[in-house]
């Protein structure tokens, strides 16, 4: 086999152990002794497959030992297995070209392999495929067949994911003229082995024929790609998941900057983007943190699928957030410290993609950013200058003399509808240190601020800018921890500090009038007037506590008491600040995790909010937090709980506390009911009003207390009757029961709910005085929507088998009641509660916890066996966390006072949600 040509090895990484490198001339020696002249091809192919397979392993597995050891080395990493598939494609050449020998081969009979995409950049993850180009003189004979036929069967006996193609020169060009991808692959094509004249053509031809005069093409298809891919991956780069690949901030992004840089300047890598003036030296190290990082998440990624994975999935980012050597820390998980790097990366990499892009528009003359129309064109400022449609500074030691201009540009591009250029955004950037304690103890420094906020109506586009460019951080030195936060749950859709951009941004939407259908109530508070400083200010600072051990709304307090004063507020303003941080989530609270039938519910609340104007404060902000916490966390029922709390708390403000009592609420409601029960004779309504005890009358309303007087009216003790309603105000189906009472009822029932598939979002029941129950539920499918009426029948089927004891929910639940595995890594304690302060004649039990589908029946169950008597429960789901409240009385019908009793009855609930879990790991 002396025709083997042989090989150099390759140039050795100081962190990668010499054990993971292919000596490919020995390599070539070993199949050579093992194979003899009359060797069959499949036998050949087998020998060299076993000396292949044996190399790739041991240098995978010292790769992966070295990897493990030095988990952030990914650049080392991606060129090593770049290398190692470097050796097993050159053998594997070899070996083919062995098989089919050519002992006087024509011009016609050369072949080139080349590599493309990223394995052309030398740039490979444990998983990543192997695109090869087979690059052949002229038509492809049948020699070149055989050779790249053999050479495949061989990596693909390797277990090596190939793409691959056979073309000519002239093929490629006619291809890369025609298609984006072929012509991006084609850019970062590198010669392998065989014959090299011929990729040294494929080269020339590209930059002389192609490449040369289509670069501005070449830019509009990457941009236009990369809006599509960014569409795909959600459109903003805070996603709960993303994909360190394809999403907005990750690799692609980086790449894409390459291959636009490449294509017009032939960098041979991306450090010659600094060369060709389209990054700083600074901004290139920024890239090469980006990309180092983004890259090490992806390579652990691939080790622990075992497969090509680049989704950080919320049980991944646990595992690569461990294996990277992230460790709890300052009350923060491992993971949420790994997360907030991740994002302050893809942040770093949203900023280069812009200054890139700006200096590219210079160089090709593209159309002026603007956002706003050609006929509401603004002059700049003194100072300032527009540099293809954006603002610049126009004389950078002038702008720096005055460090107000720090602000001021902000403001500056507000007024005038224009984007900030990245020349002055560096600049900004470069002298952060101007903003010290001296400027943000200035007055005017902080009208400047304020004004962002409250003057021009797109308070986003300031705070966002600043935020990214760590202006916010600076002015606000308390604001730099929460940058780039991830509260790793399922509910938080973006970092701390977009979800407070987010808040602001919907508080700007209502004062545009853009969402008064939607949110009616807070429209027209705007509308009556509020002290907007404290409103924008408060949502500013509500969430600066979080990530600190320490509760977040007692610890934001306390910052803002420093801060708010910092920024201009008086101190009426700065206390009534201070109290909406401490209370920014009472009002949510109450209103989801409270009765609000419950008089005391309404009266300790208005004795906490005092006045109208807190109350109105405290429910706009209240609105913008939900809203801001991501995609279809606001809905219907939210707001529903909101407005009747805001509306019965106003009620108890302006008309007395002593207006929201029992015997008031349950002759007003009697009252309603006779005017609707018009069909029925005095003592049917008599009887009716008679029969409940006072709660009733005081936590349903009144159209649900005529359907339970309708469905009562003459039922049999033998009969179950059921009403099925749609309430589209409240994103939920009304479902009320009327059967005789027996213990554990409401247990069954909600048992038979989630069998199937009604999630409870709130519920109560009553015993009426001649023991009859009323228990009523509203109920939403798995996707948040009403609960299907049509479906009605398989309920009530399974409601009777469950009371028959025909269907024991406990089993019939355990083999659905599973957790998904992507949400087993979310941690929330069991906190479970005791409050007979809350109500007049029920003791509260919260129960905090993550939520499965059979949680609540486990729940009602170990209530029911412990001989509580549920009157209401409330159900708070937050992401795969839930708070069910439950409004009990023992047997005698008293409060659950002795904490004896509480300590024994916490337990089992403790014991039911541990076994619940387990059985749903399992």
């Amino acid at each position: 086999m002396s025709d083997l040509p042989a090989s150099q090895p390759p140039a050795v990484d100081p962190l990668v152990p010499p054990s993971a490198h292919v000596d490919t001339a020995a390599l070539i020696a070993a199949i050579r002794a093992d194979l003899t002249a009359d060797t069959e091809p499949r036998a050949a192919r087998a020998v060299a497959v076993r000396h292949l397979a044996t190399a790739k392993a041991s240098s995978n597995t010292a790769l992966a030992a070295a990897f493990t050891a030095s988990p952030l080395s990914a650049r080392a990493l991606v060129a090593a297995q770049a290398r190692l598939t470097d050796g097993l494609v050159e053998t594997a050449l070899a070996v083919a070209q062995h098989l089919h020998p050519l002992p006087n081969p024509t011009e016609a009979e050369r072949i080139a392999v080349l590599a493309v995409g990223g394995y052309g950049r030398a740039e490979m993850a444990p998983h990543s495929d192997v695109d090869l180009l087979f690059l052949t003189p002229w038509k492809i004979t049948p020699w070149a067949e055989a050779v790249i036929e053999s050479m495949l069967y061989i990596l693909w006996d390797l277990k090596l994911k190939v793409g691959h193609s056979s073309r000519t020169v002239a093929d490629c060009l006619r291809l890369g003229r025609e298609d984006i991808t072929i012509r991006t692959a084609l850019l970062e094509h590198r010669f392998i082995a065989g014959h090299a004249p011929l990729a040294a053509e494929l080269g020339d031809r590209l930059w002389s024929d192609l490449f040369k005069t289509t670069g501005r093409e070449f830019i509009e298809a990457k941009l236009a790609e990369r809006a599509e891919r960014h569409k795909r991956q959600g459109g903003q780069r805070y996603v709960l998941e993303p994909n360190v690949k394809e999403a907005k901030g990750g690799l692609r992004d980086l790449q894409t900057l390459y291959w636009i840089g490449k294509y017009l300047h032939r960098v041979p890598s991306s450090a010659g983007l600094v060369g060709a003036g389209l990054l700083t030296a600074e901004e290139y190290a920024q890239f090469e943190r980006a990309e180092n990082f983004l890259w090490a998440a992806r390579c652990h990624l691939h080790y622990i699928a075992g497969r090509p994975v680049d989704q950080l999935t919320f049980d991944m980012q646990v595992e690569v957030a461990a294996r990277m050597g992230y460790r709890d820390a300052g009350g923060r998980r491992a993971v949420e410290h790994f997360m907030q790097d991740y994002f302050r990366h893809a942040t770093r990499v949203g900023e280069l993609t812009r200054v890139f892009l700006t200096e590219l528009e210079a160089r090709h003359a593209k159309p002026e950013a603007r956002l706003k129309g050609f006929f509401t064109r603004k002059t700049v400022a003194r100072g300032y200058k527009l540099v293809q449609g954006r603002i610049d500074v126009a004389d950078a030691g002038k702008f720096l003399s005055d460090k107000l201009n720090l602000l001021r540009a902000f403001e500056e591009a507000l007024r005038s509808g224009y984007l900030l250029h990245p020349n002055i955004m560096r600049l900004i950037a470069a002298n952060l240190d101007l903003i010290d304690d001296e400027m943000r103890d200035d007055p005017e420094a902080q009208r400047i601020f304020l004004d962002l906020m409250l003057k021009h109506g797109n308070p986003e586009r300031a705070l966002r800018r600043m935020n990214e460019l760590g202006v916010l951080a600076a002015f606000i030195p308390e604001f730099e921890n929460i940058v780039a936060m991830m509260q790793f749950n399922v509910y938080h859709h973006y970092t701390v500090d977009e979800h407070i951009i987010q808040t602001i941004s919907t508080l700007a939407q209502i004062e545009r009038e853009e969402l008064v259908e939607d949110l009616p109530l807070s429209s027209s508070i705007l509308k009556a007037g509020v002290n907007r400083r404290v409103l924008y200010v408060a949502l500013l600072l509500h969430d600066i506590g979080k990530g600190r051990p320490e509760d977040h709304s007692i610890i934001g307090a306390q910052l803002a008491r420093r801060i708010a004063p910092r920024l201009g507020l008086d101190e009426e303003e700065c206390e009534t600040v201070e109290w909406l941080v401490r209370y920014h989530l009472l009002m949510s609270d109450m209103a989801q995790k409270r009765d609000i039938g419950d008089p005391r519910t309404v009266r300790d609340f208005a004795k906490a909010v005092k006045t109208r104007k807190r109350l109105d404060l405290l429910t706009v902000l209240t609105v913008c937090d939900i809203r801001g916490v991501g995609p279809n966390t606001w809905n219907n029922w939210k707001a529903m709980l909101l407005r009747q709390l805001h509306g019965l708390t106003t009620d108890a403000l302006e008309g007395g506390l002593e207006h929201i009592n029992r015997e008031k609420r349950e002759d007003e409601a009697k009252a309603a009911l006779r005017a609707r029960l018009t069909d029925w004779d005095e003592a049917a309504i008599r009887h009716e009003c008679g029969r409940h005890y006072a709660p009733y009358w005081q936590g349903l309303t009144t159209e649900t207390q005529e359907v339970f007087a309708r469905l009562l009216h003459g039922l049999p003790d033998n009969e179950i009757r059921i009403d099925l309603h749609p309430e589209p105000a409240r994103d939920a189906t009304r479902a009320a029961f009327a059967l005789v009472d027996h213990p554990g009822i409401f247990s069954r029932l909600a048992g038979s709910l989630a069998l199937v598939g009604a999630n409870v979002v709130d519920a109560k029941t009553y015993t009426s005085k001649d023991g009859y129950a009323t228990p009523v539920f509203w109920i939403q499918d798995a996707e948040g929507k009403p609960y299907d009426v049509e479906r009605l029948p398989r309920l009530t089927q399974m409601i009777d088998k469950t009371l028959k004891g025909e269907v024991v929910a406990r089993e019939a639940l355990a083999g659905r009641d599973k957790v998904k595995k992507r949400e087993k890594e979310f941690r929330f304690p069991t906190h479970v509660t005791f409050d007979n302060e809350g109500s007049e004649i029920y003791t509260i039990i919260e129960v905090d916890t993550r939520d499965r589908p059979g949680l609540l029946f486990d729940l009602t169950r170990t209530l029911a066996v412990n001989n509580m008597q549920i009157s209401s429960a409330v159900i708070a789901t937050y992401g795969a966390q839930v708070v069910d409240t439950f409004y009990v009385k023992d047997m005698f019908g008293l409060k659950l006072h002795a904490k004896s009793r509480q300590e024994a009855l916490e337990k089992k609930l403790r014991q039911a949600i541990t076994e619940g879990a387990e059985r749903a790991s399992a």
